[in-house]
């Protein structure tokens, strides 16, 4: 079974979202391959006071994070690394999950890196039509396989959003 997630399945709130993302497949066209790798890490942004969110303060750049779920925002960081976030949950409310891993690649600069993820898809939906988008392939994880540790290099968010337990890991 091979389902492609639409627009609604994104609009629900973040930490359900993030965690439900566990498990399902991104799935890269590039030219006529494509590569699907399942989504085993996964980071949440969420809200004005999430210290560590780019949605914190409306601006550009981040103004795609409160649009409507389903769409890509995808950002340089260190001058050197795209990342891949998919924006979740109602319009006007900042939310993304930031892909931190698929299949065997761990790190979401080197994941971007392997299917070709740039800026370029930038604010897009997820689609079939810009060669990138998540499936549902019927795979079930059970809530006790999913870790929740704070989120990865975020210490300049304070002693409190630093600490946070806002990254999803399957065991």
């Amino acid at each position: 079974m091979r389902k492609v997630l639409t627009k609604k399945y994104f609009l629900n709130s973040g930490e359900e979202m993030a965690k439900s993302l566990l498990g399902k497949f991104l799935v890269r066209k590039i030219g006529e391959k494509e590569i699907a790798l399942q989504i085993n890490e996964v980071e949440l942004y969420e809200g004005l006071e999430d210290l560590a969110s780019h949605g914190r303060k409306r601006t550009p750049r981040s103004e795609v994070m409160y649009g409507e779920g389903g769409h890509i925002y995808a950002y340089l960081t260190y001058g050197m690394h795209e990342m891949l976030n998919i924006v979740v949950d109602e319009k006007d409310h900042p939310a993304a999950v930031l892909i931190r891993g698929a299949g065997n690649i761990v790190g979401p600069g080197r994941l971007t890196k392997y299917l070709q993820i740039n800026r370029d898809l930038n604010t897009l939906p997820l689609s079939k039509k810009y060669g990138l988008w998540i499936e549902d392939r019927g795979i079930v994880i059970d809530e006790k396989k999913i870790i929740a540790t704070p989120r990865i290099g975020i210490d300049y968010s304070g002693p409190i959003w630093s600490k946070k337990k806002l990254r999803f890991l399957l065991k």
